[in-house]
């Protein structure tokens, strides 16, 4: 069993993302967490790292604990995000906070039982996140196939900046401010949020799978920025890009990345030129050359993770 895993924000300040790895009893979890970028006025919570990154590191801490081979992903998340509620409001108590203001986050969870003949696996998703297995011979499986609709909504309206003349990435997001402020009070709002909220006011609609591949499948997660290099550059078909982690690793990839946005600091149709980007990858049958150690964790877990 191999584990490699990379994040970065592109500047090298605070990465919103966050990646996770926790084997109990048998059990591989891997974890992807993408914050959303705030767009209140100040920080309510933690002034030095921001809320965002607060929210995906304090909620990868209480789900360690909670996980269990007896207890699905779905309440293990409920527990966790019961704990940082509390403490969010614990620290925000008598603060005016807008709703826009809470923390959200995209969330993909990939649960592993190996065993000598195949995996099983199940998926526990929300947000634009993504997860594919490669097999060997480099067929690729898009394990959770979505997108996301606000997406469109956003370039559109960074395209009529363009076309404007607004190309500044800090006056694109100015304006652009009220449409995501809109759009975070409505996540927030709904019956059945999309994506890993504070206070969610219904069951979350999470995107879960299950499914059985051949041993020897390997078993990719990445954030949107990462995943920038097929869906919002080109440099790579979806395919393509799998199939380059599965063989070189992740390395090489992450430094095309910040070397395309670093040459067109403003030719990209999102709110900022450049993101925080991370990538987890988990095979059976190679040697993973960074060689990370797994560090005890709480309730029997071996945890690892690349912290925000």
């Amino acid at each position: 069993m191999a584990i490699e895993r990379i994040s970065c924000a592109p500047d090298g300040g605070i990465n919103e993302d966050l990646v996770a790895v926790f084997d109990t009893d048998g059990l591989i979890d891997l974890l992807v967490l993408d914050g959303a970028t705030s767009v209140a006025d100040r920080q309510v919570v933690e002034a030095c790292q921001g809320d965002v990154a607060w929210f995906v590191q304090a909620f990868a801490a209480a789900l360690g604990p909670v996980i269990d081979a007896t207890r699905s992903q779905a309440d293990s998340v409920q527990l966790a995000l019961a704990s940082v509620q509390r403490t969010y409001f614990e620290k925000t108590a008598g603060q005016d906070v807008p709703v826009h203001a809470w923390p959200l986050a995209a969330l993909t969870w990939i649960r592993i039982r190996p065993s000598a003949g195949q995996l099983a696996l199940s998926l526990y998703c929300l947000g634009d996140c993504k997860a594919f297995a490669v097999d060997a011979d480099g067929v690729v499986i898009d394990l959770d196939p979505y997108v996301n609709p606000f997406e469109t909504v956003v370039q559109e309206a960074v395209a009529a900046l363009a076309r404007d003349g607004v190309i500044d990435p800090l006056e694109r997001r100015t304006r652009l401010l009220p449409l995501l402020r809109t759009r975070r009070e409505a996540q927030h709002g709904a019956a059945a949020p999309t994506a890993l909220c504070l206070q969610p006011r219904g069951p979350f609609q999470a995107r879960e799978t299950t499914l059985r591949l051949p041993a020897g499948t390997a078993v990719l997660a990445m954030t949107d920025g990462f995943n920038r290099l097929a869906d919002a550059y080109g440099l790579y078909s979806q395919e393509s890009l799998v199939r380059r982690c599965r063989s070189a690793g992740l390395a090489g990839p992450m430094a095309e990345l910040r070397a395309w946005e670093a040459a067109r600091a403003t030719g990209t149709l999102a709110v900022k030129n450049a993101d925080d980007a991370s990538a987890v990858m988990w095979t059976q049958d190679r040697v993973d050359s960074d060689n990370p150690t797994i560090r005890p964790g709480p309730a029997s877990a071996r945890a690892t993770e690349e912290p925000a």
